[in-house]
């Protein structure tokens, strides 16, 4: 494979659709909100994109045979006044730089002959630090989508994250730009250290809120409880190791 294939597995009338990116990233914080809403509202699988740009592998699934690497859309039309879908997933982000850009432009020229209105990249803001009550963090290719976005508790720092957004997520609201279209970027506040279905429930109650769906979250807060397990017990370790590490017992008022 040379070059980058968009095969369309079928086709779909949408209404001025609103698209949706959550691919691997930091926490796959969008990862996890993307494909919990395809399968949460059964959306339907219509375009396949191999590249050369991923990673030279493929995945093994369940019953021992295996799938190429690849990025998926779905689409779903809207009940009851909601609105319709694209959704885009996928095993990865491009391995290489021209590839980030290359891809995200393919991305845009399907948003673009959907009639696209607004385009959310979903992701994780890494803080290094085990976060206990995940916000919001956002950015948008214009000012007024800020103050929409805030009227619906999305969170803007000064210059935040400090050394911008990086990947498909970041460039989808910078190329977007460049074409006239409106695109925000939602990033759930994580560690970074593991994947985060806490700071995923945050972003898609966000999301839910800011489009009016009505999206079941049992899995993810399940999945959710299970990694405050696994966090309460690497804490417990930081907490046991930290005073033969400091040298001595004050430094215990500094672990939180």
């Amino acid at each position: 494979m040379k070059e980058t294939l968009v095969h369309r597995v079928r086709e779909m009338t949408l209404k001025n659709p609103i698209m949706v990116e959550g691919l691997p990233g930091v926490g796959h914080v969008g990862k996890l909100v993307a494909d919990h809403m395809v399968e949460e509202l059964q959306a339907e699988k219509i375009i396949e994109i191999y590249s050369p740009h991923f990673p030279p592998q493929v995945m093994v699934k369940e019953d021992g045979t295996i799938k190429q690497v690849r990025n998926e859309i779905y689409a779903r039309q809207g009940k009851d006044g909601e609105p319709d879908l694209l959704i885009l997933i996928g095993d990865y982000q491009s391995a290489t730089n021209e590839g980030h850009y290359e891809l995200t432009s393919i991305f845009l020229d399907i948003a673009q002959s959907f009639q696209v209105q607004r385009i959310y990249a979903l992701g994780g803001y890494g803080t290094g630090q085990f976060v206990d009550r995940p916000t919001v963090m956002g950015a948008a290719t214009r000012a007024e989508l800020v103050e929409e976005m805030k009227q619906q508790g999305v969170v803007f720092h000064e210059n935040e994250p400090g050394g911008g957004i990086i990947g498909v997520s970041g460039l989808l609201l910078g190329l977007g730009a460049l074409r006239g279209m409106d695109a925000v970027c939602l990033m759930g506040v994580t560690s970074g250290y593991l994947v985060d279905p806490k700071a995923a429930q945050e972003v898609l109650r966000v999301l839910s809120r800011i489009l009016g769906l009505d999206v079941g979250m049992q899995a993810l807060e399940e999945r959710a409880k299970e990694m405050e397990k696994i966090i309460g017990k690497l804490q417990e370790m930081e907490r046991a190791q930290a005073p033969y590490e400091a040298g001595g017992d004050e430094d215990l008022r500094y672990i939180g």
